[in-house]
């Protein structure tokens, strides 16, 4: 028989001889997605491009990506409230990364192996003067540097790191892990002024070409307690300044903190090692409420320090103070109740929020301040052309997190200025949700627990309460992540294709898709793990 059976519609041979790329109504495509934890980074640092060199033991690499981004890895990843792990995918699979203990690790390894962040760029003969020595101010210091400016930085305090060194304490936070980590960015140029106030930005102009206001929220809040002569009443920010300089001030056995934050927290856990027996936060609202950490206000429990909710100070006097009960009503807000009880206190410590010192731009021309914030445009600049503003100084989170995000963002805005052109902003890709994930392909790897100083020894030092990961927990943490949004060539796609249209480009160039032979069918799009392929309609 000559002609071929009425079913028969390709020709004999080599499956390649068809092109089976005709029938395609839609195409895969390789698309990188936005991760949650780089999304949720106030720092702006590409978390999962440093998890992924972390995975292979690249450590070195690693802390470089975190460099660019971050000169504090050592600091942030003690000190940081980690919202990564919070927006973390893993999270609804099993735990959260631990993201915030492997930016340790590398922070601590750099410390130890002695590396040093890049060389500045060449000189570019503009000087520009950062006010205030704290995470924003020193940030922008750093990559100012790195783009080749000449920078000052000048403080009024005796030390540089602002409210990393007199509102964290040292249980959290190593004094010398904070120096070295400053010190390197001293190593790349900076000159850091110390004990150096100034009044006048726009006058400083005369030396420098342009000004950063970095100035941190050191002051505390006036707030009015009723309170007998007798009565020993001090602000949450004077004691733990004290004790970061060596002085503490004398708080008693116990020892009454009013507020719910986490300096309210920090306070009480250092009373507590100073010798308090009894320290006791007392808090309006409820513990759900409660603006501190909840980490924080746990290991705060279980240091013995007590909280007592939905209570106020009515009176303080010598040796006690009178507390209210309070009711929440409808809208959420406490209300007095006139229930009253009194409760022993040597001393009463005011935790009830900071605010910055702004004198700075009083009588500035162009320099607006309004609700206690200074105004700045987009591109962090004042209404005082050449004099930009950051960190606690502008409507902000006050973090260290998000100090360091406004100095690097401000860093670029301002050599833009200098230089006379725009700052350019990334193009932000699409979210990587959970729902695009085939979590089934990952096998179960419960969280690493990072070691935690004993109870015991708690109350009588002020050494470091949580420890760090070793080389190989930091390993298996780093490879706990599930690479959302973005390609890891795990050959999943090369494997399941049923008409070998997927050609593998080599290692770190991913794939390609050879249309000629791809039909569309959307395997390779259903099976990637990570939610990189898009299928997107063909234009007829």
């Amino acid at each position: 028989m000559s002609e071929k059976p009425f079913a028969i519609t390709l020709g004999v041979g080599s499956s390649l001889a068809n092109k089976t790329g005709a029938w395609r109504t839609k195409r895969p495509v390789y698309a990188d997605r936005m991760p949650p934890c780089n999304d949720a980074c106030p720092a702006g640092e590409n978390v999962q491009r440093w998890l992924y060199d972390g995975e292979d033991g690249g450590y070195e690499q690693a802390w470089r990506q975190i460099m660019l981004d971050n000169p504090f890895p050592a600091v942030m990843g003690r000190v940081c409230y980690h919202p990564c792990q919070t927006a973390c995918n893993r999270g609804k699979l099993d735990e959260a990364v631990g993201i915030n203990a492997v930016e340790r690790f590398l922070g601590d390894e750099a410390l130890k192996q002695g590396w040093r962040p890049p060389t500045p760029a060449p000189p570019t003969g503009h000087r520009v003067l950062v006010v205030g020595a704290g995470p924003c101010g020193l940030a922008a210091a750093y990559h100012l540097a790195l783009l080749g400016h000449a920078v000052t930085v000048r403080d009024a305090g005796h030390e540089a790191g602002g409210m990393m060194r007199y509102g964290i304490p040292a249980y959290r936070l190593p004094r010398d892990v904070l120096d070295a980590e400053i010190a390197r960015i001293a190593g790349l140029g900076v000159t850091i002024e110390l004990g150096r106030r100034v009044d006048d930005p726009v006058a400083a102009l005369a030396d420098f070409e342009a000004v950063f206001l970095a100035i941190g929220a050191q002051l505390a809040k006036r707030a009015y307690v009723p309170a007998g002569e007798s009565a020993r009443v001090l602000d949450a920010l004077s004691v733990l300044h004290g004790i970061a300089e060596g002085e503490p001030p004398r708080l008693g056995r116990r020892v009454v903190i009013y507020g719910g934050g986490n300096t309210a927290v920090d306070v009480a856990r250092s009373a507590r090692r100073l010798g308090a027996t009894d320290p006791v936060i007392v808090y309006r609202r409820t513990r759900a409420q409660m603006p501190a950490n909840a980490e924080e206000v746990d290991d705060a429990i279980a240091e013995g320090v007590r909280l007592r909710w939905l209570s106020t100070i009515a009176y303080a006097d010598s040796g006690r103070i009178t507390v209210e009960r309070m009711r929440l009503d409808e809208r959420g807000f406490p209300q007095p109740t006139g229930e009253v009880e009194e409760l022993a206190a040597d001393s009463v410590v005011l935790a009830l929020g900071q605010e910055v010192d702004r004198s700075i731009v009083d009588g500035s021309p162009g320099i607006a301040v309004v609700d206690g914030a200074v105004q700045v445009d987009a591109h962090r600049m004042t209404g005082y052309p050449g004099v930009f503003a950051g960190g606690d100084m502008v409507p902000s989170e006050r973090t260290v997190t998000d100090a360091v995000g406004h100095g690097k963002r401000a860093a670029r805005e301002i050599d833009a200025w200098l230089r006379g052109a725009a700052a350019e902003a990334a193009p932000r890709p699409g979210l990587a949700g959970f729902e695009r994930l085939n979590t089934w392909y990952y096998s179960d790897a419960p969280a690493t627990v990072r070691p935690r100083l004993d109870l015991a020894r708690r109350a009588s030092t002020f050494d470091e309460v949580v420890g760090g990961l070793d080389g190989a927990t930091a390993l298996f943490e780093a490879r706990r992540c599930l690479s959302c949004g973005n390609c890891f060539e795990c050959d999943n796609c090369f494997g399941m294709c049923p008409d070998n249209a997927v050609i593998k480009l080599g290692p770190g160039n991913r794939y390609e898709i050879d249309l000629d032979y791809c039909k569309g069918c959307g395997i390779c799009a259903a099976e990637c793990p990570v939610g990189a392929i898009d299928m997107v309609r063909e234009e007829l």
